[in-house]
């Protein structure tokens, strides 16, 4: 029997909406791989996802990858010591002379330690800048670059080594260093004579101007010196990411 006009209409809506479903099933299947992809398989908000418990996690999840680096790297290592290969073993006595200077070996003697610090949340001055009260990565780096400057031999960060291509990064209220997120107090630790590494300090007018601040305005400043810094070797990579051949 042939169909009425009233039941062709009714295929025909039957059919958009079917293939709608269709459109929104393919959508919502292509935004959940989305996710899975740029999670890598983990949670995109923890559970109790407040700013410590994710520093806390960032922190543990790259020290177990520095952990599994070390473990192939000494793989290499060793496979490279059997090898019976003159040039290989030249080249690796070569390595092994560099990685001193390179910061790829732990070092520790006396020096200094400087800790710096938000100011207290009470501390309210009408017409300044709140961001002039907190610790920012230009703060840190004039610290570091002083003591560079004053013939450091080594120098940490929140206990890890810095090297000549090490990235200090402000994120919000914190600093990532390699990648893992820190909070304040910022320790900077730095090896080498102590009264070249003081004077440096006292010839940079940035760090100048942070004690300036420090004394006015209660930004944390502590500086002491130590007996014995401990700085472990550098366990980041040491390839260049970002750089230009200049002429």
């Amino acid at each position: 029997m042939p169909e009425t006009p009233r039941e062709e209409g009714k295929i025909k809506v039957v059919s958009r909406w079917s293939l709608l479903g269709l459109v929104l099933a393919c959508v919502c299947g292509i935004v959940l791989v989305a996710a899975a992809v740029t999670s890598d398989g983990s949670d995109l908000r923890p559970a109790g996802g407040d700013l410590n418990s994710v520093v806390r996690d960032r922190a543990h999840e790259v020290e177990n990858r520095r952990g599994e680096a070390a473990r192939l790297q000494r793989e290499v290592d060793d496979l490279t010591g059997r090898a019976d290969d003159a040039d290989l073993r030249r080249e690796a006595r070569r390595v092994t002379r560099l990685s001193d200077p390179a910061g790829l070996t732990p070092v520790e003697g006396p020096g200094l330690r400087i800790a710096l610090e938000d100011a207290p949340r009470s501390v309210e001055v009408p017409g300044l800048d709140p961001n002039l009260l907190v610790v920012h990565q230009q703060d840190i780096q004039a610290f570091v670059n002083a003591l560079w400057a004053g013939g450091a031999e080594a120098i940490t960060l929140q206990g890890q080594r810095l090297i000549s291509t090490t990235g200090i990064k402000c994120v919000g209220n914190t600093v990532v260093l390699d990648g893992v997120p820190y909070s304040p107090p910022y320790v900077i630790e730095a090896i080498g004579d102590r009264s070249r590494l003081r004077g440096a300090m006292t010839e940079s007018p940035e760090v100048t101007t942070y004690t300036q601040y420090a004394q006015k305005y209660g930004l944390g400043l502590d500086q002491r010196e130590v007996d014995v810094v401990k700085a472990p070797a550098y366990g980041g990579s040491v390839s260049m990411s970002h750089a230009t051949v200049v002429d």
